[in-house]
């Protein structure tokens, strides 16, 4: 049996996707959220489209409403949130979308930890990115840095979120995600 490498199959065609990107931060504006605007860049860069861009404070009750508004929201496939994934108190971005989850993807946590921790060491531990499914609609909850926002999409959702990633990936899955 010959081993399936992991790769981009070429002879398969290109799947833009629509993606919504929010900034939780107390601090950022569309002036100075860098996170924000590195995501935009790479999003836009791979042939995906950005659906909607927010900045929202720290706020519980804010985020879960516009979370959830864009999870009911059809035509929104991926929701990348940057911010609040500290351990602070103000960090709050993470129980947010865990309220919302019907599955939790551990894995990408999981993951992205390991490649950041390859970059900041042991610093890595103090982040709870996580990332779930809410309606259909895949939910990545991203450390507000620029650094980290740059080694998620990188070195796991740039793959992830490309049909033609093999051996698997999130987009050929999407037609299956509201399966009973």
């Amino acid at each position: 049996m010959e081993a399936t490498l992991a790769g981009i199959d070429e002879s398969k065609p290109f799947v833009s996707i629509n993606i919504a990107v929010l900034t939780v931060s107390d601090t950022r504006t569309a002036a100075n959220d860098t996170s924000g605007d590195t995501l935009i860049g790479r999003i836009e860069a791979k042939g995906h489209k950005v659906y909607a861009r927010k900045i929202l404070p720290d706020d519980q009750k804010g985020l879960r409403k516009q979370l959830a508004v864009w999870c009911a929201t059809p035509e929104i496939d991926v929701i990348i949130s940057t911010g609040g994934t500290g351990v602070t108190g103000r960090d709050v971005t993470v129980e947010v979308h865990r309220t919302l989850y019907e599955k939790e993807i551990p894995g990408f946590g999981e993951l992205f930890r390991w490649i950041s921790y390859q970059k900041i060491g042991t610093s890595t531990v103090q982040s709870r990115a996580t990332a779930g499914v809410c309606q259909g609609t895949y939910m990545f909850a991203l450390p507000g840095s620029t650094g980290a926002c740059k080694d998620a999409w990188d070195e796991i959702l740039t793959y992830q979120l490309d049909i033609r990633h093999k051996p698997c990936n999130f987009v050929e899955l999407m037609p299956r995600l509201m399966e009973r």
